[in-house]
């Protein structure tokens, strides 16, 4: 399924801050396989706004004093700035991700920030002080607005924090999360297990067409925003959990507990094999794996086929455009482990 719009439809833009050869500040993306910044003004494929409020920062930092990060000194403030916005609430939410939690002349920042961004609705201070590429460190200051924001999905409203994960596509999002719980085949009888369940999103607009549905996921972050979305969406049918999904279905599994349906959508890394046998361990009769990684979830496949599940069909949706990536849906069905 292709994209109708295919340009400016990230509603999450990351940047990463750093000096030019010339002491200029920078932003934008790594090249590939390298921690060289493209400083970037503009871009196809990023919501405008976000872009905006990325050059904005830019330019404030110097008449700030504040520098950007230096990864190999170990020295200065910025290190990335993350920025979100509710397509259809129009709420942004800006991630000022910083070395340090000592923020000098913060408020004047703030201050200067929205007078140029009055759209901007929340402002967080996240800090990232250790020696990795990870963007997001694990403390955080809320230094504007509620510090998260609110969008639509399928009908659902769901509340995003700066570590939730949420698809950056919401409109080809609608279109693959349809196609997951079509193709589920739900009668309003199952019992659903939501693997990876993030802040509940696919969970929650199932919810309407199972018994019973149960998320699973480790991110404590998520799984708070999940429980709000459950409760601002009225379902009741729907429990949260925060643990390892392949610990929680064995956990399951030696109770003599059972699932109807495994939704999952993992990582690019894809899943495990431990986390397939869970599955199998569960008796589910139906799988639906939402991939982002093709090559992953060929090597996944494989794994189900030992297992005794039989891939009926593949359905791709152009998540990414402009990019070398795809979202691809397969639906499974149990079939015996005697079948090859």
């Amino acid at each position: 399924l292709g994209a109708a719009n295919p340009c400016y439809y990230r509603n999450k833009v990351e940047a990463a801050f750093g000096l030019d050869r010339s002491r200029k500040v920078i932003a934008g993306t790594y090249e590939p396989r390298s921690h060289r910044i493209v400083d970037i003004n503009s871009c196809l494929n990023e919501d405008k706004n976000a872009t905006a409020i990325i050059v904005t920062i830019k330019k404030l930092l110097p008449s700030f004093r504040l520098a950007p990060y230096d990864e190999d000194a170990r020295t200065g403030f910025l290190r990335h700035v993350l920025v979100r916005r509710g397509i259809h609430t129009g709420e942004v939410m800006v991630v000022l991700v910083t070395a340090s939690p000592v923020f000098p002349s913060r408020q004047n920042f703030i201050k200067a920030l929205l007078k140029e961004h009055p759209e901007i609705t929340t402002i967080v201070q996240n800090i990232n002080n250790r020696g990795t590429s990870m963007v997001l460190g694990d403390k955080e200051h809320v230094l504007y607005g509620k510090g998260y924001i609110e969008d639509e999905l399928c009908g659902c409203k769901f509340r995003i924090s700066p570590k939730s994960f949420y698809q950056v596509n919401p409109v080809q999002t609608e279109y693959l999360y349809g196609k997951a719980i079509e193709l589920a085949g739900l009668t309003g009888n199952e019992r659903v297990l939501d693997a990876y369940c993030g802040i509940g999103t696919i969970g929650i607009i199932a919810a309407s067409k199972a018994k019973e549905v149960i998320g699973v996921e480790l991110n404590a972050d998520a799984v708070r925003d999940a429980v709000q979305n459950a409760k601002c969406n009225d379902v009741k049918n729907i429990r949260f959990y925060c643990n390892d999904a392949t610990e929680f279905m064995m956990q399951m599994a030696a109770s003599g507990d059972t699932v109807d349906v495994v939704l999952m959508d993992p990582p690019r890394a894809g899943s495990t094999e431990a986390f397939i046998k869970a599955v199998a361990a569960v008796k589910a009769k139906t799988v639906i794996y939402v991939s982002c990684g093709p090559d992953t979830l060929a090597r996944d496949l494989g794994v189900f086929k030992k297992m005794g599940y039989q891939a009926e069909g593949a359905w791709p949706v152009d998540m990414f455009p402009a990019t070398g990536h795809v979202e691809t849906v397969i639906l499974m069905t149990y079939c015996g482990s005697d079948k090859k």
